[in-house]
């Protein structure tokens, strides 16, 4: 028979040995404090580092000008644009955490994917689309794309943003919001001035045609527009 102590002392071993393995295990790894680690939920919509995903909406972050990310990052959090998915990312983070972050995006220098050459818009959309960015369309009030964009669309520092290396949804879509008054930035709102005149058939065709240009070997926002404004817009400070 067994005695007590016999009973005991086999317990005893195999505290031992739990205890044993238990420090042998490997202790669980720690997660970086770094703005890389802190803006992988960004990377699962945008892509990875910020480069637009093939999914064919979520814009491209990567080299967009700092002032504009900001700005955008903002608007979702104070409810001047509309997302829930990044107004839950974004609700509870200071002015200088989005600041952070804006200026990890804005930092990237990253390759664009090759822009696409096929297109279902007709080359009467194409033409109408291209007029209106480097024209616009004076008798109704529209002023050309270029103007604010810059002449080669890649934006304008610190805080208007590139047209090019975009998916035609996502174009076609935010200028929709503006014209449906479903997005806003603060005033001066220009946008939502250039928005309200626009219809369906201006919508496609711009977005259509922008879709399809190639990203320039310098694809940096320029340091200032080609000339002034035509108008006042808070994305220039004015």
């Amino acid at each position: 028979m067994k005695t007590r102590n016999h009973w005991r002392g086999l317990l005893l071993a195999a505290f031992s040995l739990c205890g044993i393995a238990h420090a042998a295990s490997p202790a669980p790894a720690r997660v970086p404090d770094t703005i890389e680690q802190r803006v992988a939920a960004c990377i699962a919509c945008h892509g990875r580092e910020g480069a637009s995903t093939n999914a064919g909406y979520f814009p491209r972050l990567a080299g967009k000008p700092e002032g504009y990310l900001y700005n955008q990052l903002l608007s979702f959090r104070d409810g001047r644009r509309f997302n829930s998915d990044m107004a839950h990312m974004v609700r509870h983070l200071s002015d200088a955490y989005l600041r952070e972050i804006a200026h990890y995006f804005a930092e990237l220098d990253l390759p664009y994917p090759p822009v696409s050459t096929r297109s279902d818009a007709s080359a009467q959309s194409l033409a109408r689309g291209k007029t209106l960015v480097f024209e616009g369309d004076a008798a109704r009030g529209i002023p050309a794309c270029a103007q604010c964009h810059g002449q080669a669309l890649t934006g304008i520092a610190p805080a208007i943003p590139s047209l090019l290396g975009l998916p035609r949804l996502y174009l076609a879509s935010q200028l929709g919001d503006w014209v449906n008054n479903g997005r806003h930035a603060l005033p001066p709102d220009c946008m939502a001035e250039v928005g309200r005149k626009l219809n369906s058939e201006d919508i496609n065709a711009v977005a259509s045609w922008l879709a399809l240009q190639p990203v320039p070997a310098n694809p940096k926002p320029a340091a200032a527009p080609p000339a002034p404004l035509p108008l006042p817009c808070s994305a220039m400070g004015k």
